[in-house]
């Protein structure tokens, strides 16, 4: 009797053992869901998952090793991301990295408790995101895009780059978070500039063509504000600029990467090389209402000299001794 207890105890700790040894692994498998607005065949959008994946890789976290990575590509439609959001939260990842504000919003819709860690989001605290910058107080932080006085550089620029105009079209999309801090910003600097401003909303692609066809009639300038629509089709914002020869500044580097003539905005990159230290902090504990929202630390001016030279614009030396890029 004493012998069939005791192999009897040992069988049941022999089937133990795995799930005990499981449970002794710094960390265990986690979960994150990642929630984008663009597409995955966006080049762009690859090269911002590698290097959250780095980062992460940095900080011990392997993808396919203890973690597990659940992706869902939205291409700016509103209604896939409504639909993604609530995919993800139903597998329970301990995480979700969003990608922009349009984003956010539909992910706390569905919970207020997994852990959001957001990227490219502007002015979270009037979108309702988080409480405040420093204290957050939800299931939401990150990392800010920027504040909307940057807008008015946009402006500023497109009179460096083409002095003599007087009128300039503003592409935003009005259904985009922030599309509207974005529009004031540059409509309270215009006076000073002596620029009369007209926004064209923009709802789809087939919208494009007649915005920065306005800003030709008019002999204008065209200034592009961020927004998902914009950044998905930017390839063909910047094909009708250059069609147009309309002189166009863009908020961020992959514009002017894809032929656009000039850009100035933070740098892409840096969020999705930081957000893996917030995304490791929760992890081991910390709670995202007690982790601050981070502004960008690095801002770049990018010029696309061999579009300038193309559409005949003879640019500053002194603004192009500024560029952090020339792209020749």
């Amino acid at each position: 009797m004493r012998r069939r207890k005791f192999l009897s105890l040992l069988g049941g700790a022999a089937a133990a053992w795995p799930l005990a040894a499981r449970a002794q692994q710094p960390g265990g498998m986690r979960r994150i869901g990642v929630l984008m607005n663009l597409s995955e065949e966006d080049p762009e959008a690859q090269q911002l998952m590698a290097t959250f994946r780095q980062g992460l890789a940095q900080l011990g976290w392997i993808d396919g090793r203890n973690l597990h990575i659940d992706y869902r590509w939205s291409a700016g439609d509103i209604e896939q991301i409504h639909k993604y959001a609530a995919e993800l939260v139903a597998l329970a990842p301990d995480v979700i990295l969003a990608y922009g504000g349009s984003v956010v919003g539909p992910l706390q819709r569905v919970t207020r408790t997994v852990p959001i860690v957001f990227v490219e989001v502007i002015d979270p605290v009037g979108a309702g995101f988080v409480t405040s910058l420093a204290r957050p107080g939800g299931n939401a932080t990150g990392f800010s895009l920027f504040e909307f006085g940057i807008s008015g550089k946009w402006l500023e620029l497109l009179k460096q780059i083409s002095p003599g105009i007087s009128k300039a079209v503003v592409i935003r999309q009005p259904t985009s978070p922030g599309g509207g801090g974005q529009f004031g910003a540059i409509q309270a600097v215009a006076p000073s500039f002596g620029v009369e401003i007209t926004p064209v909303g923009l709802r789809d692609a087939s919208e494009l063509e007649r915005a920065v066809a306005v800003a030709h009639d008019a002999k204008g300038g065209l200034i592009v504000t961020v927004s998902p629509l914009a950044t998905v089709h930017r390839d063909l914002i910047v094909s009708l600029a250059a069609r147009y020869r309309v002189p166009a500044v863009y908020p961020l580097r992959y514009f002017a990467a894809s032929g656009g003539l000039i850009s100035y905005g933070p740098d892409r990159l840096e969020p999705f090389r930081r957000a893996p230290g917030y995304v490791d902090r929760i992890f081991k504990g910390e709670k995202p209402a007690d982790l601050a929202v981070q502004a960008p630390t690095k801002y770049e001016l990018v010029i696309n000299l061999k579009t300038a030279k193309a559409l005949g614009f003879e640019l500053p030396p002194a603004l192009l001794a500024r560029a952090d890029e020339v792209i020749e």
